[in-house]
């Protein structure tokens, strides 16, 4: 979840190449953040609360420094308890990307050792369990290897030494190394694209794996001590840069981008995608997975494999699916999909997996993921950075490919092609509607001042409405619900009542009798339908018409229930492209 960043070399100014890329980063959390640097032999830190502030930063120029931008865990939002974190001798701090599951029973024997702790984070923790190693051990390279090896879940870490020294240890939590041939400069990152301008090659660490940085770069395993030969990747993601391009703000620009990546699935490899068509023809359950925005996603593409493809296909939500372990088998697929490629819950289902035998597919955005490398079939989304926390064209983008991956299961690839490019026109046609935006307007301000909004929906729309209820959530901050057209009579009829509000959509399919029962049923309860339909209606009080595009309608109509979120969160005043509380990529449990 939070962001680790560091440079080392003679090229830049370390401390303004670590405060640009934490900006690069504060998508990954933002409640506070900190710089320490290394000036004639000693460590110099500024650690603040709230969004990286230029202003707020007054160290001098240094050599090598790293920062980190939080999103808190384990301790509250305080100046204490941002990183990084100094040892009692103040030789190093430390910055931290994970939750140390183990950190009371590792804290309780710490103190009962003499060691005291200024802070409520489990990040200290590691500093003085490091420190209790290196008082035993004597050789700080193997005081951090042991101290990390104790430690129990998914954590990164970085250490600045004051002899200007970094060294970085992996184990779940992302961590890549970039270097810049020019000026054999070595960066540290929680991702590639905070850096991505300034280096010529990367490196990923993979689990395990303790990088050191003063003079030279080494790679060795924290287990064995061996050195590790490295294995550079060329940037091919070089000039990627964060820019608004004249939008008010990052959501409102990667919605408009939409056309664009659902051109750029349809150029997808069709050598690859029938590869995995095959596989999953030949798979005995094919099970869709993902988190948050990614997890409805998930269930969407096992809705079209199930529809077009004909596949047992199943759908689940990361965090939710030990209770289907003891059912993976050898003749199984997963098909993971994360913008990140790093989102914890889901790792830890595919790796598990992996060790069962099952085969494993993704589809990810972010290059040099590690669910990408263990993956046996790799796609990217190539949608460009998504720099809004809240994901709107990457989950295009991944509902796009599963409907396509679907028709090759199918055996009608052309034809899916031919239906995205319907899309991808009808797409266009409707961000660019004028009325339509003036109408939403009028919805949105209505809207803005609710504290519960319903929506309803029915087959190829449940997961859109659902989607949409998670956009309305983030950034609207509304407690908005999703129910399935069907089941609104067995429950949640009884909100229904005057001065409620309730969005439906729906397809001219055959869910388009049993989904307008439901909104006349809404109707008699005196409650306000706002309707997106390719077909107008008098029970609606507002209505939205959208273009009737057959078994790709529910990638049309998420583009509305996008917009709508944005505009309420405008007139909220949030903070449209950074929600309280959440970060873009959940690199914990």
């Amino acid at each position: 979840m939070c962001g680790i960043f560091a440079y080392i070399g003679e090229g830049r100014d370390a401390t303004k190449a670590v405060f640009n890329g934490l900006k690069r980063l504060d998508y990954r959390g933002y409640d506070s953040w900190g710089i320490s640097i290394v000036e004639k032999g000693e460590i110099k830190t500024q650690k603040y609360i709230g969004e990286i502030n230029r202003k707020l930063l007054t160290l001098g120029r240094s050599r090598s420094a790293i920062g980190h931008t939080r999103w808190a865990t384990n301790g509250t939002v305080t100046q204490i308890n941002a990183h990084p974190h100094t040892s009692s001798d103040k030789s190093y701090v430390l910055a931290h990307n994970g939750i140390v599951e183990n950190f009371t029973k590792l804290k309780s024997f710490l103190s009962k050792k003499g060691y005291k702790f200024i802070s409520d984070t489990d990040t200290e923790v590691i500093l003085r369990l490091i420190e209790y190693e290196y008082r035993n051990e004597k050789d700080f390279i193997i005081s951090v290897q042991n101290a990390f090896n104790k430690l129990d879940g998914r954590n990164t870490i970085i250490i600045l030494k004051k002899e200007g020294e970094v060294i970085a240890v992996r184990n779940g939590s992302p961590l890549v190394v970039g270097i810049s041939e020019k000026n054999n400069d070595v960066y540290f990152s929680s991702d590639t694209l905070s850096f991505s301008q300034y280096v010529d090659k990367t490196i990923t660490l993979e689990n395990g794996q303790m990088a050191i940085c003063n003079d030279k770069l080494t790679i060795i395993n924290t287990k064995d001590n061996n050195e590790v030969t490295v294995n550079y990747d060329v940037n091919t993601i070089k000039g990627q840069e964060y820019s608004k391009d004249g939008f008010r703000h990052f959501m409102i620009k990667e919605i408009h981008e939409e056309p664009q990546i659902i051109e750029k699935v349809m150029l997808q490899s069709k050598k690859n995608i029938l590869k995995l068509a095959n596989k999953i023809k030949n798979s005995t359950t094919v099970y869709c997975i993902g988190s948050g925005t990614a997890g409805a996603a998930a269930f969407q593409s096992a809705y079209y494999l199930r529809t077009f493809g004909g596949i047992n296909a199943i759908a689940l939500i990361g965090a939710e699916a030990k209770d289907y372990f003891h059912l993976f088998k050898k003749s199984d697929l997963i098909i993971a999909l994360s913008q990140s490629g790093e989102t914890a819950d889901t790792l830890e289902v595919i790796e598990f997996a992996k060790k069962v035998g099952v085969c494993i597919a993704s589809y990810v955005n972010m290059p040099g993921s590690l669910m990408t490398k263990i993956s046996d079939y790799k796609f990217m989304a190539n949608a460009g950075p998504e720099i809004c926390v809240m994901s709107t064209k990457v989950f295009v983008s991944q509902i796009v490919w599963g409907y396509l991956l679907s028709k090759v299961v199918q055996g009608k690839f052309y034809d899916g092609l031919s239906n995205l490019r319907k899309t991808k026109t009808a797409v266009s046609k409707l961000l660019k509607d004028k009325i339509l935006d003036k109408k939403l307007d009028k919805i949105a301000t209505k809207l803005s001042y609710e504290k519960d909004l319903f929506l309803l929906a029915k087959g190829q729309n449940l997961q859109i409405i659902r989607e949409g209820m998670i956009k309305l959530v983030e950034g609207g901050y509304i407690h908005a619900h999703a129910i399935p057209a069907g089941d609104l009579k067995h429950y949640a009829i009884t909100l229904m009542e005057p001065g409620k509000y309730l969005i439906s959509v729906i397809s001219d399919d055959e869910n388009k009798t049993d989904t307008m029962n439901a909104i006349n049923e809404v109707k008699a309860r005196g409650a306000s339908v706002i309707g997106i339909s390719v077909f107008p209606d008098k029970i609606y009080d507002e209505y939205i018409q959208v273009a009737n595009l057959g078994e790709t309608s529910a990638i049309l109509n998420i583009i509305p229930l996008q917009l709508l979120a944005y505009k309420i969160a405008v007139l909220k005043g949030n903070n449209v492209d950074k929600p309280r509380n959440i970060a873009k990529s959940v690199t914990v449990k």
